[in-house]
């Protein structure tokens, strides 16, 4: 099998604690951070204080992961169990504080194909399918940042 790996970098507002919130927010509506993981395939088999068993994906595509975050500055997401994935897929995100309040996260995104689907479309996302997943990394932080700049804005008075 041959091994795709992708990296991705963005600097965020976010503190690690509140992406690592919203990436183990496997609750409804998780398809609004995370567009490839649509609530009809979520399925969490287990969820503990720093680790969760979770199968996902959208558009006919699926995998199982095993979630552990119980390093709060490096999360590993390894596939156990896929219709395309196999082998060493998986997500791997590092975090880094700034002295300026921000945090950098850099993702490794590993596609191994099981199948002759999942190769090839391993080698679509390492080509022309980068973008999409860079773009999908992209607006999982932007919704995340949204999701806590509301909660710390002040309530304005309808009154006069």
């Amino acid at each position: 099998m041959t091994q795709k790996q992708i990296h991705f970098h963005q600097t965020t507002s976010l503190t690690p604690e509140q992406y690592i919130a919203g990436l183990t927010d496997f609750g409804p509506g998780r398809s609004k951070i995370f567009g490839n993981s649509a609530d009809e395939y979520l399925k969490v088999h287990h969820l503990g204080l720093t680790d969760a068993d979770v199968t996902e994906g959208s558009g006919g595509i699926w995998e199982r992961l095993h979630y552990d975050w119980s390093d709060p500055s490096h999360v590993v997401l390894t596939t156990t169990d896929s219709n395309l994935w196999g082998g060493a897929s998986g997500h791997v995100y590092n975090f880094t504080r700034n002295a300026d309040g921000t945090t950098n996260i850099d993702v490794d995104v590993v596609r191994e194909g099981k199948s002759v689907k999942g190769k090839l479309l391993g080698l679509v996302l390492r080509s022309i399918g980068r973008s999409v997943l860079e773009k999908a990394f992209q607006n999982s932080v932007k919704t995340v940042e949204a999701r806590y700049a509301a909660v710390s804005q002040p309530a304005t008075s309808l009154a006069s």
